[in-house]
C-alpha cells in the first residue's frame, strides 16, 4: 500500500486511555491505514513528528456551532484547539426545523437571527452543511425549544396533546434525516413549562431509533437533585441514553455538592445509560437575565443589542455608569448575553476528574466578547489540568476528549488512532500546549497545537486554516 501521508515517530496517545507509545501512522483515502513501524513504506508525503504527541482529533460534545459551521473562518476557534468534530443543537436550541413565525425567543437568539431560520426541515439543514462544505465534522441534535417554537403560539404554558404530536412528528423526521438525538433546555423560561410528561411524549421517536437525549437540566443549583432524578426518569421511560450537559453546581450555597451529585450519577450509571460533560472553567455563559445575576459573584456582559458598546464590561461597572443597581442595568441591557462567575473551582476539578466526564466547550461563537472557553477549552485540559496540575494523565485527558466521547455518543470510526478509523488527528507539543484565551482577551489562540487533520486533509497548520471543507456530517448510525 502507498500512503497519502505518513506521520513518523510520533508519541501516540490513541484515545483508548492506554499508555502512550512511539509509532508511525499511515493515512490513505481519508482513513488511518496502518499504525506501527512504517519506515520502509511508500508515502506521497512524510511528516517527522518526533517529540510531538499525535492524538485523535478532539470531539467537542457540547457546542452552539450550528450557524458557525456555515460561516467562513468561524471554525478556527475549534481547529486551533485540535477539535475535529462538534456536537451541535444543545440546550434545546437548533437552527432547524425552522418554521418559526414572529420574534425569536431567547435563548434561541444565541444562535439564530431571522435570516438564519431558513431550513424548513432538519434534512434541509444537514444537506446545506454537506453542499456548502464544513471545516470540521458535525453531529447534530434537534432542539426541544426549537420544536416548541415551531408549533406553539404561546411558549409560556404546557404543550397540548396536539402540540406534542406535532413536535413528535418533527422530531421523527429529523431523526430519520440523521439527527443524533433531542436536546432540552428546561432551565430556560420558554421551555420551563414543559413538564416531564411533555418531554417523554415529544421524545418518543428516540426510543425505536436508539437516539440520544441530552439536557441542560431544569436546575443546576438548590434543586439539582430533583433535576437529576427527572433526567434519569426521562431516560428510563424512553429507554435511551441521557447526557447531562455541562454539569455544574451554581451559586455559593451549592459549592461542594459535586460530591453528592457525582455519587448520584455513578449510581444511575449502574442502572441505565448515562453520560455527562463539563467545561474546564468556573464561570458559565448564557443570556443575561436579572434572575441569574444574584447567584454570581461577578457578571461580565458578553453582548447587548441596545448597548453593544458595553460588551466586555462588568455589570457592576455598567450599573455605576447608568446610575442604577445591577438588576435594573441588566433589564436595560436585554436582550443580551453574560458570563457568570458562580462555580467553585474544587467542584470543577472534581467533575473533570470523574472517570466518565467528557469535555464540551459550550462556547458562544456569536458573542461580541465571548467566554474564553470558545477558544481555550481543549488545550486548557491538556496543559493546565493534565500537565501542570496533574489532575489526571495526558492519556486520560485525550481519552475524555476523543475515545470516550465517540463511545458514549455512538460515533463509530472516530475518536481512536487505529487502522480503519477516520484520519481525524491532532499533533501537539506536550511541553507547550495550553490555553491563552482569558476573560479579558477571549479570542487569543492556544499554544502548542501544530497540525490538525480532518478526514485525512490538513485543516490547520502553523496557526493557519488550510482547508475549510474537509468535514463531514456525522449522521446517527
Amino acid at each position: 500500500m502507498e500512503f497519502d501521508l505518513c506521520i513518523a515517530g510520533a508519541t501516540i496517545i490513541d484515545g483508548s486511555g492506554g499508555p502512550a507509545f512511539v509509532a508511525d501512522v499511515g493515512i490513505a483515502g481519508g482513513r488511518i491505514a496502518a499504525v506501527g513501524e512504517l519506515a520502509a513504506a511508500s508515502s506521497r508525503e512524510r511528516r517527522d513528528a518526533a517529540g510531538r504527541v499525535l492524538a485523535p482529533g478532539f470531539i467537542d460534545v457540547h457546542t452552539h456551532d450550528d450557524r458557525a459551521l456555515l460561516m467562513p473562518g468561524a471554525m478556527a476557534a475549534k481547529l486551533s484547539q485540535g477539535v475535529t468534530t462538534v456536537v451541535t443543537g444543545n440546550c434545546g436550541l437548533s437552527l432547524a426545523p425552522s418554521r418559526i413565525q414572529g420574534a425569536i425567543p431567547p435563548p434561541l437568539d444565541l444562535i439564530a437571527t431571522p435570516e438564519w431560520l431558513r431550513f424548513p426541515t432538519f434534512g434541509d439543514y444537514l444537506r446545506t452543511l454537506e453542499s456548502e462544505g464544513i471545516a470540521v465534522n458535525a453531529a447534530c441534535l434537534v432542539g426541544h425549544l426549537t420544536l416548541r417554537a415551531n408549533v406553539m403560539e404561546d411558549l409560556e404554558c404546557a404543550a397540548t396533546p396536539a402540540e406534542c404530536e406535532a413536535m413528535r412528528a418533527l422530531l421523527a423526521d429529523a431523526l430519520d434525516a440523521g439527527a443524533l438525538g433531542l436536546s432540552t433546555g428546561t432551565f430556560y423560561p420558554p421551555a420551563r413549562h414543559a413538564d416531564t410528561d411533555e418531554i417523554v411524549a415529544v421524545g418518543e421517536p428516540l426510543r425505536a431509533r436508539g437516539a440520544l437525549y441530552a439536557t441542560h437540566m431544569r436546575n443546576e443549583a438548590e434543586k439539582i437533585a430533583d433535576a437529576l432524578d427527572e433526567t434519569f426518569e426521562i431516560g428510563r421511560r424512553l429507554g435511551v441514553r441521557v447526557l447531562i450537559s455541562h454539569h455544574k453546581l451554581a451559586g455559593t450555597p451549592n459549592h461542594g455538592r459535586s460530591v453528592e451529585t457525582l455519587k448520584r450519577i455513578a449510581t444511575a450509571m449502574d442502572e441505565q445509560p448515562v453520560s455527562l460533560d463539563c467545561y474546564p472553567y468556573n464561570a458559565s455563559s448564557t443570556v443575561l437575565r436579572p434572575e441569574f445575576v444574584a447567584r454570581a459573584s461577578s457578571v461580565l456582559v458578553s453582548w447587548s443589542e441596545p448597548y453593544p458598546e458595553h460588551a466586555g464590561r462588568t455589570l457592576a461597572d455598567i450599573a455605576q455608569s447608568m446610575d442604577c443597581d445591577e438588576l435594573e442595568a441588566a433589564a436595560r441591557l436585554m436582550p443580551a448575553g453574560a458570563i457568570y462567575f458562580m462555580m467553585d473551582e474544587t467542584d470543577v476539578r472534581r467533575i473533570l476528574a470523574f472517570p466518565k466526564t467528557m469535555i464540551g466547550s459550550d462556547g458562544m461563537p456569536h458573542d461580541e466578547h465571548p467566554h474564553p472557553r470558545l477558544w481555550g477549552t481543549f488545550p486548557r485540559v491538556l496543559g493546565h489540568y493534565a500537565r501542570d496540575e496533574r489532575l489526571f494523565s495526558l492519556e486520560t485527558a485525550v481519552h475524555k476528549m476523543s475515545g470516550l466521547a465517540a463511545e458514549e455518543l455512538a460515533l463509530p470510526g472516530r475518536g481512536r488512532i487505529e487502522a480503519g478509523y477516520a484520519a481525524d488527528l491532532v499533533l501537539f507539543d506536550p511541553a507547550s500546549v495550553g490555553d491563552r484565551a482569558t476573560f479579558a482577551e477571549p479570542r487569543a489562540r492556544s499554544a502548542g497545537v501544530e497540525q490538525v487533520w480532518v478526514n485525512g486533509q490538513l485543516a490547520f497548520s502553523d496557526g493557519i486554516l488550510r482547508h475549510g471543507r474537509a468535514g463531514q456530517v456525522v449522521r446517527r448510525s
